[in-house]
């Protein structure tokens, strides 16, 4: 009996459990069916807004391109402004002797002016001088402290380092302000 009652057991027992792994895959697969979508949901969001920062990339890259066209188109006007203060005063020049007495106090001032428009711009020292001679200083003070042993040669190496360094620093602030192009 007792074997009859065992047998019996392990096989409702067997039977039982096939039952639930065909519930269990269905409700995997299905929840498979939901990661999978879930997934495909998240991808399309990642792409969304790889195409949002693709325009606003174009949008910053075109405004950039619009400020370098209306820079260029102020420079050009500025330099046919000059050309015509330049072309006016050589034809006051030539014109008769009186006007050429009086123009020439008129052009000799609107050609000062534009010399000095330009003198303006490049007054003093570039920044690249300034960094090379700072640095060439520091430089060869540090390599004189630095080198016990030699401060002559620790000084002329410093100084090269330093100097170049300081000119590339320079070099850079002076492309960052218009000095140099």
């Amino acid at each position: 009996m007792k074997n009859l009652f065992l047998t019996g057991a392990v096989s409702i027992l067997f039977l039982t459990s096939c039952n639930k792994d065909e519930k269990l895959q269905t409700s995997s697969l299905e929840q498979q069916k939901l990661d999978y979508q879930a997934r495909q949901i998240d991808i399309e969001k990642q792409k969304i807004a790889i195409e949002k920062e693709k325009i606003n990339f174009e949008r910053q890259k075109d405004s950039i391109e619009k400020a370098a066209v209306a820079k260029e188109q102020a420079r050009q006007a500025e330099a046919n402004r000059v050309a015509r203060r330049n072309t006016s005063s050589s034809t006051r020049r030539s014109s008769g002797s009186y006007a050429s007495n009086s123009s020439s106090g008129t052009s000799s001032s609107s050609g000062s002016a534009g010399t000095t428009t330009t003198a303006t711009k490049k007054k003093g020292w570039s920044s690249a001088a300034k960094g090379t001679v700072i640095g060439t200083v520091g430089g060869a003070a540090a390599g004189a402290i630095i080198s016990r042993k030699n401060p002559g040669l620790g000084a002329v190496i410093g100084g090269v380092a330093g100097g170049a360094t300081g000119y590339t620093i320079g070099r850079a602030q002076d492309r960052k302000s218009g000095r140099v192009q």
